[in-house]
């Protein structure tokens, strides 16, 4: 049985989490690879990766590559002698990195593949109101996320459920993943399954301005899904307007309300504590939320210090 010396890739919270569950069942990394430092916020100040802050408190040899196919680079991945690399939430891997150990590089996908390749697969999986997602490792090639699949775990996915929830719980099935990969692959006994190209596979496209926006003009499980899919983060937006005024409103949680009505949709209705939005079949409920220049709260207590018309409108 050959002793597995790994070099972990990845970059934000979820790879943490995974990359503690290497260390903490005693396999020995001998190198972390993240994204180079970044300047964030107001104030521009240069800020750590998650996975960087973690192989620093754990004394980990780290490498912060701007370009992974740099020739010192390269050489300083071979001098760590790894026999396997993982990654996990990282970036595409040139093939020169991905072929350099004997035993292959795999990847950790929080989707059950092949549905849901690329970057936000948690964030998709509700936003389509999936009833299961997953997680699946996978031999690395040369495209993104098509690699011959090792091991795959699914789990439901709660109608309420948030992003940030689902993230947490995909985060505790991954590292459990891994371990079982490494363990396999450590027996040399590795069975892979090809990942099969049909025309539904369904993709995790990358968040943006446009694809997080409300369309209240869909059926109120899509806006709610919509809504919880992007929370806490990047998070659904949408513009509000009132008194001659308008807001880019960020939205965190919402309920649906199954009611008729006569309100043209994106018509809001604002009791002291509540505010709903109408919508073709309903209404959707506002519960948390974020005003421009304010912090995240729930909407009564925004509504403490606001009050709305009967002419407001989302859309």
């Amino acid at each position: 049985m050959e002793k597995l010396r790994i070099v972990f890739m990845g970059t934000p919270e979820f790879a943490v989490g995974i990359l503690d569950t290497i260390i903490q069942n005693n396999y020995t990394v001998v190198g972390v690879i993240t994204a180079a430092d970044k300047p964030a916020g107001r104030g521009q100040k240069i800020k750590y990766s998650a996975v960087k802050d973690y192989a620093l408190a754990n004394n980990l040899p780290l490498l912060q590559p701007t370009n992974l196919k740099d020739e010192d680079f390269l050489a300083e991945l071979k001098a760590l002698n790894a026999n396997l690399q993982i990654v996990v939430a990282f970036r595409m891997l040139p093939k020169v990195v991905w072929e350099m150990p004997s035993l292959g590089t795999f990847n950790l996908h929080a989707s059950l593949l092949p549905n849901y390749r690329g970057a936000a697969p948690i964030n998709w999986a509700i936003i389509n109101g999936e009833a299961k997602t997953g997680v699946t490792t996978f031999f690395i090639d040369d495209k993104i996320d098509t690699g011959a699949m090792i091991l795959n775990h699914e789990t439901a996915i709660d109608p309420n459920e948030s992003a940030g929830d689902l993230h947490d719980r995909l985060m505790h099935l991954g590292s459990t993943t891994v371990v079982e990969t490494l363990a396999i692959i450590e027996k040399g006994d590795v069975q892979t399954t090809i990942q099969t190209e049909t025309a539904e596979i369904k993709t995790a496209y990358k968040l943006n301005k446009d694809n997080c926006k409300i369309d209240w003009t869909k059926k109120a499980t899509a806006i709610h899904d919509h809504i919880r899919g992007l929370s806490p983060y990047p998070a659904a937006w949408t513009t509000i307007a009132d008194k001659n005024e308008e807001w880019n409103v960020k939205i965190y949680e919402s309920k649906i309300v199954t009611e008729e009505h006569e309100n043209a949709v994106g018509t809001i209705l604002c009791t002291k504590k509540e505010m709903k939005v109408a919508v073709e079949d309903g209404f959707i409920e506002i519960i948390s939320l974020q005003f421009p220049g304010k912090k995240r709260m729930k909407t009564a207590e925004l509504l403490n210090g606001i009050s709305f018309t009967s002419e407001a409108k989302a859309f």
